[in-house]
């Protein structure tokens, strides 16, 4: 299957969470399993030249895609939770979105690990920025992030310093 083909397979819901947005998404695409299989396999194919240790996954959509790819390449896998759903001693990071504030949080020591963020959407790249800024405080180095999708007309690409790996732009 080709790129084209599993962008056919995301729906495009207008006026969604609010007017004048169009939400792109992705649980048509889930549920075709040959579109779900040739995007993780895509995405594999986007970083494995880069050097890692580890996948990580930004809640929750992320975890879909990191999870599976983790499994791929025989690696471990770092949840980025959202405050309070994490149990134990955790790192956390607050940052601004636009209508007000978030926090990411992890549970594990990533001292001296090189990481790969995964998510399934590059927008602003707020949650992006903060999800490095989580890891690298947690001792971790982000060696890339990879997304299904980029809204590229947000230039969220442009407030992140590590390389960044997409399939689709809209």
């Amino acid at each position: 299957m080709e790129i084209k083909d599993i962008e056919e397979c995301i729906s495009k819901v207008p006026d969604y969470p609010k007017p004048g947005i169009l939400f792109y998404d992705i649980s048509s695409l889930l549920l075709n399993n040959r579109a779900f299989q040739s995007s993780i396999e895509l995405l594999k194919n986007l970083i494995k030249n880069y050097k890692f240790d580890l996948i990580a996954g930004i809640d929750a959509r992320g975890f879909i895609f990191a999870s599976s790819m983790a499994y791929s390449f025989n690696k471990g896998l770092v949840m980025i939770r959202k405050k309070n759903k994490l149990p134990g001693n955790k790192i956390s990071f607050e940052y601004e979105l636009e209508y007000g504030k978030d926090t990411l949080e992890v549970n594990v020591n990533l001292k001296n690990k090189k990481i790969v963020i995964i998510d399934d959407l590059l927008a602003t790249g707020g949650t992006l920025n903060a999800a490095i800024q989580l890891i690298e405080k947690s001792g971790g180095k982000v060696s890339c992030f990879a997304s299904l999708i980029e809204l590229d007309f947000l230039d969220g690409r442009k407030k992140i310093k590590i390389p960044i790996e997409t399939l689709i732009h809209y």
